[in-house]
């Protein structure tokens, strides 16, 4: 095996691989990366730790067809300090590697690729062509509310699903929950939702970042994702389990609706979670009048805060305790001027709804479980 390839390409190839490889495994071999050179002019570079994989085939110049499996974390730090813009890589006896790059040189110790496990078949998929920009939106607007609990497997994922030309991403972590919708054609043929687990999800939205133009595909088995973009795959295996109905948690009338500025409802609840007494629930209150509503926190060992923002509300004055963290992680996804906070009573969770339809299907809601202040 022996072949050129552009540092740049090579280290984009490597930066894929990065979440995925597994530092601490009982198999050391899924802290390496698969290298396989084709006789038609690519390098493919797959990494799969038994859950994930992503793999993608990148120009070079082979001149010799082969393969083998180098450790991720290492060679990923010396393409990246390589002097030149090119590099040529050589196996040699005993699957050593000799890596050379203008007067550098490396020589690496490797693995055969037939230890390495087979890459997953993504067969029998029916792929749905999405847009890169609104797959993104809907992970960053539901991965903050994942369960991080072990023992719930079922909520450590996005749950998907799809209804009459519209996609639904779902996540909760019992204290809270987030639900996006967004319109789309196609059928993934899908009998029922699928469970997206966190990992899987968060090394989609490496993927989705890298580059947001044309078009990719999504497409499910029934116990894989399949993610597709030109040259490169990705399959995660989906989370074996039952979610939850969500929407018996969703109130569905509310009695006091207040209509408040995104902008500054967040920056005060930066500023008054500044004192809240337990820096990890970051408890504030929220002191709800006619026309403005009062944020209020307090520290035993430190003092005590409130601000007053002006809000749109007529009706009976409500206190209420949430968690700021909860909040601010609603509204910092959220990119519309207005919010409206819908609530019942003290015992109650808040609705949080950006304000405006934004018509065709979309709709995104985040519901919070109230505290005890």
């Amino acid at each position: 095996m022996e072949l050129q390839i552009g540092t740049d390409e090579f280290s984009r190839a490597l930066y894929r691989a990065q979440g995925i490889v597994e530092k601490k495994s009982t198999m050391p071999i899924l802290a390496s990366v698969l290298l396989e050179a084709t006789e038609d002019g690519r390098l493919r570079v797959s990494a799969f730790d038994l859950e994930i994989g992503v793999t993608g085939t990148h120009p070079c110049e082979v001149r010799t067809g082969g393969s083998v499996a180098l450790k991720h974390k290492e060679l990923y730090d010396i393409v990246r300090s390589l002097p030149e813009k090119t590099l040529v890589m050589r196996r040699e006896a005993n699957n050593r590697v000799r890596l050379t790059s203008g007067a550098a040189e490396f020589n690496i110790v490797g693995q055969p690729a037939e230890d390495y496990p087979p890459f997953p078949r993504a067969e029998k998929v029916s792929f749905v062509p999405v847009d890169p920009t609104a797959l993104l939106e809907m992970i960053e607007k539901t991965q903050f509310a994942i369960s991080a609990d072990e023992t719930r497997h079922n909520l450590n994922g996005v749950f998907f699903e799809t209804g009459e030309g519209n996609v639904r991403m779902v996540a909760t972590d019992g204290h809270r929950l987030s639900l996006v919708q967004r319109p789309l054609e196609g059928q993934f043929n899908l009998k029922r939702g699928v469970i997206v687990p966190r990992k899987g999800l968060l090394e989609l939205r490496r993927l989705l970042s890298e580059d947001q133009t044309g078009t990719c595909e999504l497409g499910f088995t029934e116990t894989s994702g399949v993610f597709r973009r030109g040259d490169v795959t990705m399959v995660m295996r989906l989370i074996d389990g039952t979610f939850p109905d969500y929407m018996q948690v969703i109130p569905k009338e509310a009695d006091r609706t207040i209509t408040v500025d995104r902008p500054r409802l967040l920056d005060t609840l930066k500023r008054m979670s500044l004192l809240s007494s337990d820096r990890s629930t970051n408890a504030v209150r929220f002191e709800l009048q006619e026309g403005s509503l009062k944020v209020t926190s307090q520290n035993p060992d430190l003092g005590d805060a409130k601000e007053e923002i002006p809000v749109t509300y007529k009706g009976l004055p409500l206190q209420i305790g949430f968690n700021a963290r909860y909040l601010m992680d609603v509204l910092q996804v959220v990119d519309t001027a207005q919010m409206n906070v819908e609530l019942c009573d003290e015992l109650s969770p808040g609705v949080l709804k950006p304000t405006g339809d934004p018509g065709a299907g979309a709709r995104y809601t985040a519901v919070i479980m109230p505290m005890r202040i």
